[in-house]
Formats: structure tokens, C-alpha cells, sequence
């Protein structure tokens, strides 16, 4: 299969043909519009990590947040939980959404026939930021990655059902809202995501040359443009360049001349063009006036959906100074490792890269720095904190845990109810279940003490051995059941889909007394995940041949 396949027609074209609301190729107001869409998502962050000048100008803008909820899935892993110090890492993912639904929006340019039809999600970064404020990890997800979607269910209780098959990525928003494209990562990454952003490109387009341009490096003269007129139009020559308006836009959507030609290739200039405005937006002196930065925080906060937990100007402050405590050489940007996808119709899509991807989000799940650079340490006069206790007096209120230690409230094992189930032929049923296997789990806890336990007729389909409960004074009695069968803190679980405690048991114990010892966690982001750490102002893109001048 070529590596040069052309992702974004292919990608349109489907989802255009099945009535997704896809764009026609060829329109110049289409290339503006990714653009658009992915400086929005960066900018969001960038204005959130910066915005403490102007703090007092834009109070008043509370009442322009929009919200919408969190989590429309039904895997809810209650938020990040706090490490032995009592601090807590923050999950944000970063959504950028091409909604052309307003007149401010449609006139920015696009296809008419996109026009108040149902957006996607193109851009999407989970952000993760260190439990000690030392480091920040961000990966990006291909917007043609093709995944199972969850069950989704909207607030006013119209339902979403699992896919049957795969779905790509993108088309996630669809299904009630960002909540379900949280709800896909979750069900992908095994990742707890404490909020989202949610952005749109009204109004932005003004902030582009907010710092005076952008520095970016390409290693050969480069000229994005085909025989039949295709590409950006994107003419810079070799080495450095201070990109700004109209070039920058170009930069941004450039995949014709940028590496292999493909959307993966445009990612990667992405990462660089971030990285670079970050600092920039650190050292350039610009944003320091605070009329200018409430005009152009306005823009964004107005243009910006978030989850309900970050519904208040005080929130977004206490997330800005959190964001701003790592420095840029502690930034690392990734892109999840993928494959292309060899089924049948798939062709120019791609899958999460087997074994590669696990390891960089269970890096993120274990709060491991993507630079191999480690966190911060603790100070010599730290002590552990209780679980949900804020990292310090400036940090925001933190979620409390929802696997706190078994021994500080669980009630004795006599009397926890346990419900066990055989869930051992996983998601991808490749397997028969195990039979009699949810009988032996409970008799390993009867063994343990815990006398009310039952092993359930209904079965389930779990890759990982999983325990739930329904509310949070199970918490503690949820994790006393972990720690009986030798199961991770990560393995516990709030969830409205069941009753009581229930043991799932997955396929990675399938046979034994105890699940198997998972391997040792990576220590670096793997060479696929195409790390640039937020310092390096040498990164320099490879262009395509062909594509020079």
C-alpha cells in the first residue's frame, strides 16, 4: 500500500458519499477551514496559558462559556487520581470541531453543502499534565483513525448505539456531542479525562498574528503545489522563516510537500508550528497588554465549549496557572504510533499501532514523562497527602480518588456484596469465555473472606479484568476486592451500569489464582510516536520530492 495515499480525499469522499456531511475537494475554503480548525484547538490552550494579565477584563465573560457534558459513555473512570504526595494529574483533551452552524462560522469559508450539517471532530489532543506540574505530554490522534465507537447516550436520553464495526474517529461528535468523543478515548486509552475543550474557529482568525509570527524550518525550498493545482501554495526557502497570516494558514494545512504527502505529515508540521508559538507566546512581550489580551481572549472563550467543571473564568484562571508551571523543555508532543489499516474499504485509514500505542497511553495512565526525562521530586519535606488533597495552596481542588487505599474505610470482607462475571473471550471475541471461570473468581474471594460474593449467569467482554461499582461509598470496599485479587488500583471503576461491586474478569486472566504480572512500564515515548520536545528550535520538516523549487 502506498504511503503517499491521499487520507484527506479519500476520508471526504466516503463521508461524503454515506451523507456524513464531508467536503468536496479542490475548495480553497475547505484548506482554510482544517487550518482554521487546528489553530483554534492550539490557540485554546496557548490563551488559557497566558491569560493571567488580563484576568480582571474578562470576568465578565462567565456568562459566554458554553458547557456541555463531560462523558456520554459508559465507561466512567471517575477522574485522575491523586499519587502518594496527595497531587493530581490533569487529563484535558483538546477537540477542534468544524460545526459551520452560524453565519460567522460559514463565512470563513467551506463547501455550502457542509452548512448546519453534523460537524466531526478532526482535531483531537489529549493533554496530560504531570501530577508535580514538572512535565506535560500531548498526544495527537490521526483524524483518520478507525476505531469501535462506545455507547453514547445524550442527557435528554437519546441513545447512540456501539458500532458494529469500525468507525473513524472523527465522526465520534456525531454521536451526541464531545462527550462522546471523551467517551471513545476513554474506551481506547483507558485514560480518566478530567475535562475537554471544545473549539470552533470564529473569531480567531484575528489572533494568528497576535506574537509577530511564527518560526518555522523547512530542510529544502519548498513550494506546495501539483501539476493540477492542488496543495496549500505554501513558497518558503530553505532554513528558517517567521511565518505569519496568510503563510502560516498555509503551513498549518500543507500536506503536498511535507514528508510523504499525507495527513501524518501535517500533524508533525502542526507539532513544530505549536511548540514554536509556545514560545514564542512565553518570551514575545505583546500579549502583556491587558486590552489587547481581553480582546482576544473574548474571541476565544466565545468560540469555546467546555465540560461543566471548567463552567467558570476563576476555573479557566486556575487551569492557566497550573498549565504555566512547565517549562517548554519539559513539553513533549507525540503522535499515537498507527498502522495502516489493511480491511477491506479501509484503504488510507489507519489503526492504532498494536503494542506501540498501548505503551504511550499506559505511560500517560501511569503518569510517566514522555521525554524519559522522569518528573520533578518531591520536595524533602513533602509528606503523603489523603487522596483527593490539593498538590498545593495555588492548585485547583482536585477529584478525589476513586480507588482510595482499602484499609482506610472498606468494611470488613464479610460483609462486602461481590458479583462476578466472566467476561474472559474479550471485546474482540477471537475467543471462546472460559467456562465455569466467573465460579472460580468467586470462590478465590470466598477463600479470601468475602462470603457474600456470586458468581453471575450474565457475562460481559473485557480485554483487562475490570471491577465496578455504582457509588462512591463502594469505593473503598471496590478497591479491598482489587487488593484480594491482585488487581492494579487502575483496574477500579465508578460506573452507572451496575448495581453493586462486580468483577469482571477480562481476557488477561483467562487461568491461575491471580492475573498475570503486567510488563515493565516504558520509560520513553516509543521512536513511532514521533516525539518533539517543546525546546527544540531545530526541528527542521523533510520535504517531499517533487515538491522543491
Amino acid at each position: 500500500m502506498s504511503t503517499k495515499k491521499d487520507l484527506e480525499g479519500d476520508t471526504r469522499e466516503a463521508q461524503r458519499r454515506a451523507g456524513g456531511g464531508g467536503e468536496r475537494p479542490g475548495r480553497r475554503g475547505h484548506t482554510r477551514r482544517r487550518v482554521l480548525r487546528w489553530i483554534s484547538c492550539v490557540l485554546s490552550l496557548l490563551i488559557l496559558g497566558t491569560a493571567a494579565a488580563g484576568y480582571l477584563y474578562y470576568r465578565h465573560l462567565n456568562g459566554s462559556i458554553q458547557t456541555d457534558a463531560l462523558n456520554l459513555g459508559e465507561n466512567k473512570l471517575g477522574g485522575s487520581k491523586p499519587n502518594a504526595f496527595g497531587q493530581t494529574p490533569l487529563n484535558i483533551l483538546l477537540i477542534g470541531s468544524d460545526a459551520r452552524n452560524d453565519a460567522e462560522n460559514q463565512a470563513l469559508g467551506g463547501a455550502t453543502d457542509t452548512f448546519d450539517g453534523p460537524p466531526l471532530a478532526d482535531v483531537q489532543m489529549l493533554l496530560h499534565l504531570s501530577a508535580d506540574r514538572s512535565n506535560m505530554s500531548v498526544v495527537s490522534m490521526p483524524r483518520d483513525t478507525m476505531l469501535m465507537m462506545p455507547k453514547c447516550t445524550e442527557p435528554g436520553g437519546k441513545v447512540h448505539p456501539a458500532s458494529k464495526g469500525l468507525v473513524q474517529t472523527n465522526e465520534s461528535i456525531q454521536r451526541g456531542g464531545p462527550g462522546c468523543t471523551v467517551a471513545a478515548w476513554t474506551e481506547l486509552t483507558k485514560i480518566p479525562i478530567d475535562h475537554f475543550m471544545m473549539i470552533d474557529f470564529k473569531g480567531v482568525v484575528r489572533m494568528a498574528d497576535a506574537i509577530g509570527g511564527v518560526p518555522v524550518c523547512v530542510e529544502q525550498n519548498v513550494h506546495s503545489r501539483t501539476r493540477d493545482g492542488k496543495g496549500s501554495g505554501l513558497k518558503l526557502p530553505k532554513g528558517t522563516s517567521v511565518i505569519q497570516g496568510e503563510t502560516a494558514l498555509q503551513w498549518l494545512r500543507t500536506r503536498y510537500g511535507f514528508e510523504d504527502g499525507t495527513d501524518i505529515g501535517r500533524t508533525h508540521a502542526q507539532h513544530q508550528y505549536m511548540n514554536s508559538m509556545a514560545r514564542e507566546f512565553r518570551k514575545n512581550a505583546k500579549l502583556s497588554n491587558p486590552v489587547k489580551l481581553n480582546s482576544l481572549a473574548q474571541a476565544a472563550i466565545e468560540a469555546m465549549v467546555v465540560d461543566t467543571g471548567l463552567n467558570k473564568i476563576d476555573k479557566l484562571f486556575d487551569l492557566s496557572m497550573e498549565l504555566k508551571k512547565v517549562p517548554p523543555g519539559r513539553i513533549t508532543m507525540t503522535t499515537m504510533p498507527w498502522i495502516y489499516s489493511t480491511k477491506p474499504g479501509l484503504d488510507g485509514r489507519v489503526e492504532p499501532k498494536p503494542g506501540e500505542a498501548e505503551d504511550l497511553f499506559r505511560m500517560v495512565r501511569e503518569d510517566i514523562a514522555l521525554d524519559g526525562q522522569g518528573s520533578g521530586s518531591p520536595s524533602p519535606s513533602a509528606t503523603p497527602a489523603a487522596p483527593g488533597a490539593p498538590a498545593s495552596p495555588s492548585a485547583p481542588a482536585q477529584q478525589p480518588s476513586t480507588a482510595p487505599t482499602a484499609a482506610a474505610t472498606a468494611a470488613p470482607p464479610a460483609k462486602i456484596a461481590v458479583t462476578v462475571r466472566n467476561s474472559t473471550g474479550g471485546k474482540d471475541g477471537a475467543q471462546p469465555k472460559v467456562k465455569g471461570r466467573a465460579s472460580e473468581v468467586a470462590a478465590l474471594l470466598t477463600g479470601k473472606g468475602f462470603t457474600k460474593v456470586v458468581a453471575d449467569t450474565q457475562t460481559g467482554a473485557e480485554d483487562t479484568s475490570v471491577i465496578r461499582y455504582a457509588t462512591d461509598a463502594q469505593a473503598a470496599d471496590a478497591a479491598a476486592v482489587a487488593t484480594a485479587l491482585g488487581l492494579p488500583a487502575g483496574s477500579v471503576q465508578k460506573s452507572d451500569q451496575v448495581a453493586g461491586i462486580v468483577v469482571f474478569v477480562g481476557k488477561d486472566w483467562r487461568t491461575g489464582g491471580s492475573p498475570a504480572a503486567p510488563p515493565p512500564a516504558p520509560t520513553k515515548a516509543p521512536d513511532s510516536a514521533h516525539a518533539l520536545n517543546g525546546d527544540n528550535d531545530q526541528a527542521c520538516m523533510p520535504i517531499q520530492p517533487g515538491f522543491t523549487w
